[in-house]
């Protein structure tokens, strides 16, 4: 919403309260709530002008819908997912899970069951394929706080449809536990059989360890330093950058033109755009299958990935004990459309995937190694803060210097390494006011040309940013764009909204380990990766506060 993101943003937008400022457009539409249009599924083109046409045989609005229920928890025993590196030494639940995918790979593509129907929901979705119900905007359920919810309805049912096809009401999706060292490489069942997706990138198959930060040039660490430097990574996007929930779930999107926001949460942006990315083939112009999301689900490694996402967003609540989801009535009713176990459409609101006990299926425990894994300074802050002194634009190694008023209204093309000095506007804050209250900074106007992959991570107080990592303090985040498909609108008077993105990233932690949390200033660099800052505007940098 535009009255949003031009301001300082609260968490009243968890909970509704008068810190809010309301857009009048919002309170004329509060009645609306965001779902797809059934009757509009159109066409769409990949970067390279390759044709998408991920609709069903015939529009799903001519099908009976039934709403959701819970499962009887009398009949339905609890479905327990587990590491796919654990189940891989399990070779009947691999023969079980061979056998599923491959029934579902034959069966015809009228059938929604099939599964290139359940690889194209994902492509319907997320190359707005549907218009919104009540509005000519399309529909997308990416890059907003819709990304958790959404996904996990797509693989509950696709879990569901899996088991009943073998007949075992207890079949659970494995997950690809690629945050925990044991985990951080592709499962083994995924190379043989039913498994198998030859669009892979085969340089990153076993023994390579996964790099949850990947971009698109290998980092060249030994397995233990990486599996180190994805360990501290996660700290970042799970913990410290992530306090609080608009930073971890993303922006609200809602109903209507002005509703959409372009605005992930850190957990979205990485491990789960570069994993996507990483895994993807790199013969193909796109990193096809998993590196577009358009034909990101034709992997059958996707839903082990997205398990994973999905218990992360269990994790993350329980760390957040409370506050830890939306209370706004147009996040929890807002609904989509999918097919079950018997090919019944289905009607399934956000509210109705809050509980996964009452979906009927948990987790099985596993450590998670980066909770302790806190970082430390690469260099000493009392020796930082007198390097940092001396910066001006005759003493700093490459990249621009810049204040926060050098951007301009054309904003910076991020073709270099950029290091802007930010003002605080408050400094020396109490501890129960930072507990309270979380900084962040917020990097905002990220415009990325075309449909292209595109990444940069942000430091702060930096001295020499070729030694930071993720183990390191200053690390705050990173910028991940994912191909999603260029936008064919259905009518001549559909709107294909194309804004810019921005990230926030929590820093008072940070702040507090560099010894800068009384600064009244401090230095950002934005360093771009993978050769794709050409690509790459942002119109500025600034801190605000959240509640």
């Amino acid at each position: 919403m535009k009255s949003m993101i031009l301001g300082v943003i609260d968490e009243s937008w968890f909970h509704g309260n008068s810190h809010v400022v309301v857009n009048t457009e919002d309170k004329k539409r509060s009645h609306v709530v965001l779902s797809p249009n059934l009757t509009t599924c159109h066409p769409s083109f990949s970067d390279d002008n390759k044709p998408v046409y991920c609709c069903p045989p015939k529009h799903e609005s001519e099908e009976p819908i039934i709403d959701f229920q819970f499962p009887d928890p009398s009949t339905q025993p609890i479905r327990v997912r587990r590491p796919a590196h654990v189940m891989d030494k399990d070779k009947d639940f691999v023969a079980k899970y061979n056998k599923a995918i491959a029934i579902m790979k034959s069966l015809p593509y009228d059938d929604p069951r099939s599964f290139r129907r359940q690889a194209d929901i994902h492509c319907i979705f997320c190359t707005g394929a549907y218009n919104q119900q009540h509005s000519n905007s399309l529909m997308k359920i990416h890059r907003s706080w819709m990304f958790f919810p959404w996904h996990r309805m797509m693989i509950y049912f696709h879990e569901r449809i899996l088991g009943s096809l073998i007949g075992d009401d207890t079949f659970a999706l494995p997950f690809w536990n690629w945050d925990s060292p044991e985990g951080m490489h592709v499962p083994d069942m995924f190379l043989n059989g039913s498994f198998v997706d030859t669009e892979r990138d085969s340089s990153h198959l076993p023994p390579q360890v996964v790099d949850v930060n990947f971009d698109e040039q290998e980092r060249g660490l030994g397995h233990e330093e990486q599996k180190a430097y994805n360990v501290g990574f996660m700290y970042t996007q799970m913990i410290s950058a992530a306090k609080k929930p608009e930073l971890f779930m993303g922006f609200p999107y809602k109903a209507g033109g002005d509703g959409y926001c372009n605005a992930p949460g850190t957990v979205e942006d990485a491990p789960h755009n570069t994993l996507h990315y990483w895994t993807g083939s790199n013969l193909n112009p796109e990193r096809e299958n998993m590196g577009a999301f358009y034909s990101a689900a034709r992997d059958p490694i996707f839903y082990s990935h997205h398990s994973n996402i999905d218990r992360l967003w269990e994790v993350w609540r329980e760390l957040r004990s409370s506050n830890n989801v939306p209370e706004d009535s147009d996040w929890l009713d807002t609904h989509f459309f999918f097919h079950n176990e018997k090919s019944q459409l289905v009607r399934v609101k956000t509210r109705d995937v809050l509980d996964v006990t009452k979906l009927r299926y948990t987790f099985d425990w596993v450590e998670n190694p980066w909770i302790n894994a806190r970082p430390k300074p690469s260099v000493p802050p009392h020796m930082a803060r007198q390097m940092l002194r001396m910066r001006n634009s005759n003493n700093h190694s490459g990249g621009l210097l810049l204040t926060t008023s050098d951007f301009g209204s054309m904003g910076r093309i991020l073709d270099t390494i950029i290091r802007v000095q930010v003002q605080r506007p408050r400094t020396h804050r109490t501890k129960i006011e930072i507990e309270y209250e979380e900084e962040i900074l917020v990097v905002y106007g990220i415009d990325v040309k075309n449909d292209v992959y595109a990444k940069f991570d942000v430091y702060i107080n930096a001295v020499d940013e070729n030694i930071i990592s993720p183990t390191t303090s200053e690390f705050a985040g990173t910028f991940v764009n994912m191909r999603r498909g260029v936008n064919v609108v259905m009518n001549k008077d559909d709107i294909a909204v194309d804004k810019k993105s921005h990230i926030k990233l929590g820093i008072s932690e940070l702040l507090e380990d560099l010894e800068a949390d009384e600064d009244d200033s401090i230095w950002v660099s934005l360093v771009p990766k993978g050769n794709t800052g050409m690509s790459i505007s942002i119109d500025g940098i600034r801190i605000e506060y959240l509640r």
